[in-house]
């Protein structure tokens, strides 16, 4: 029988599908709506109004995607939890939640250094939630928890390039997508070595 001062991680499950659901839609939010021409637009005025506002979304959008794979897969291996660790996954979530304002102001403003250096915390904050779930849920494996920290130990750096540089900066982001070549990585040494034999 399980302990009934554990919680069903199965209901963060559900709660975290709506969050990043609406979080993910909402980035798309703040895109230009009817009438932010004063005439017909041709393809300089197009491009000037929306290529840093879609670069932003695609950007935030593919982070959020990475991070709801993270989430996943880590509830499927953590089946209960105690009160500190649901606490944790709601702030987690929270964090989240969060990213279309950080998002709607990167992408009208993500040549002044201070919003960039914001969005970068904000995704510091994610990326170190997520890292520390992984941590609590499976310490003893390097390779769940190496992806895990892998984005903050590009989100940190990235931060500090978006206090000088900012117009840059998005490429230096898109770095934390290594977390995924990182997590295969480390995860093909202990089968290879299984393989091999002792």
């Amino acid at each position: 029988m399980s302990n009934p001062e554990l919680f069903e991680m199965r209901r963060i499950e559900m709660l975290s599908n709506t969050v990043f659901g609406v979080a993910m839609t909402l980035l798309a939010y703040d895109l230009p709506k009817t009438g932010a021409f004063a005439s017909l637009p041709d393809w300089t005025d197009l491009y000037r109004l929306y290529a840093g506002k879609l670069a932003s979304l695609v950007l935030s959008f593919v982070i959020a995607g990475l991070f709801w794979i993270s989430h996943h897969r880590r509830l499927a291996q953590q089946p209960e939890a105690g009160r500190g660790i649901v606490i944790l996954n709601l702030l987690f979530l929270l964090s989240i939640i969060l990213l279309p304002v950080t998002n709607g102001l990167y992408g009208n403003y993500r040549l002044s250094s201070a919003v960039a250096v914001l969005y970068g915390i904000h995704l510091t904050v994610i990326g170190s939630l997520n890292a520390l779930l992984w941590w609590l849920a499976r310490k003893q494996d390097l390779h769940d928890v190496a992806g895990a920290i892998f984005p903050v130990l590009v989100f940190v750096p990235g931060t500090v390039v978006a206090a000088f540089v900012p117009q840059y900066v998005q490429y230096f982001w898109c770095l934390a997508f290594g977390a995924l070549l990182v997590r295969r990585f480390t995860a093909s040494k202990p089968e290879a070595r299984a393989s091999q034999g002792p």
